[in-house]
């Protein structure tokens, strides 16, 4: 349980926090959340906020061409992650320069983070998920370090890597049949809402990534519920015409 609870606070410091809110800016956040997002997002331990946001818009912006970062059109592996045992491609440097990246430095918290960054990694990542079950419960360092450090960590990277990897290739294009991004429900489900990939790079401005409201998407739960709490306004969605008025023009008819 704690493992998990640990995975769920990995998987929103990237879902709501570096994808949603810093990437897309599909809703705004205030000061505390954005500390808890920025917390939960070292715990991932998969690049800083502003890194994380930089090479996502490039990714969007030149998506399958040599300067996406993660081009799907160069395999699964590469796409999984061999994107990131070799250099970035030069397009990928030069094209990604001509992009605006002022707004995530505008943000105190995104530059404490980065800032700070291995330091919170360490503590985040490591650490606390590993003295917190052994201080409260007495469970063993070597049993907490390893299931709720390591082995979190690790599903927590491939179940990110999915999104990149498998959702670019496998499931059904409703939206727009002409770009790779698919509707993947397996990886909806491992990386709590962000499967609807077909629809999310179709309206990448939409808080829910998703048409479907709550349905298999706790990122979207929990975006509405700080909402609810006035920690979240401005959230942006794409109206229901525009969808419907989309799926007939472009979408493959599987909708």
């Amino acid at each position: 349980l704690s493992a998990y609870f640990c995975f769920l606070m990995t998987a929103l410091g990237v879902t709501a926090g570096a994808h949603r809110l810093w990437s897309h800016r599909s809703y705004k956040a205030k000061l505390p959340l954005r500390i808890f997002l920025a917390a939960a997002n070292s715990m991932a331990f998969q690049n800083d906020i502003y890194e994380w946001s930089r090479d996502h818009r490039v990714h969007h912006k030149y998506s399958e061409t040599d300067a996406d970062p993660h081009n799907a059109r160069r395999g699964f592996f590469f796409s999984h992650i061999g994107w990131l045992f070799v250099r970035k491609h030069k397009d990928v440097i030069e094209k990604g320069r001509k992009l605006d990246f002022t707004d995530l430095l505008d943000d105190p918290v995104v530059r404490f983070q980065r800032k700070y960054y291995k330091s919170s990694v360490v503590l985040m990542c490591f650490v606390i998920p590993t003295v917190v079950p052994w201080y409260l419960w007495g469970e063993s360092l070597w049993n907490a370090y390893f299931l709720a450090s390591i082995l979190r960590y690790t599903i927590s990277l491939n179940v990110t890597w999915l999104v990149n990897s498998a959702a670019h290739m496998y499931g059904n294009r409703p939206y727009d049949k002409y770009i790779n991004p698919r509707q993947n429900t397996f990886v909806t489900l491992g990386a709590i809402g962000e499967g609807f990939h077909n629809y999310h790079h179709t309206f990448p401005f939409d808080y829910s990534a998703s048409e479907l409201g709550l349905k298999f998407n706790p990122t979207t739960w929990f975006i509405d519920f700080m909402f609810w709490l006035g920690l979240v306004t401005d959230r942006k969605q794409a109206p229901k015409e525009m969808v419907q008025a989309r799926k007939e023009r472009t979408g493959d008819g599987s909708a």
